[in-house]
């Protein structure tokens, strides 16, 4: 059986897994382009897409 391709990709991570503020990490949907920001912390966590300061998706582009 082939291997399946990974449909997200991590661009971005900052923060510590160690501290209280936890981890931001930010991926990128290979299909859509959207991008999408993760925060985890302790036993809590979060997902959300990025928005634009007009609100709007923001959409990357990989290479």
């Amino acid at each position: 059986m082939a291997k399946r391709e990974e449909r997200f990709v991590e661009i971005h991570k900052e923060g510590s897994g160690l501290k209280d503020a936890g981890t931001k990490t930010l991926f990128v949907d290979k299909e859509t382009g959207v991008t999408y920001l993760a925060w985890k912390s302790g036993y809590g966590a979060g997902i959300t897409p990025l928005l634009d300061a007009e609100g709007k998706v923001v959409i990357t582009k990989l290479l």
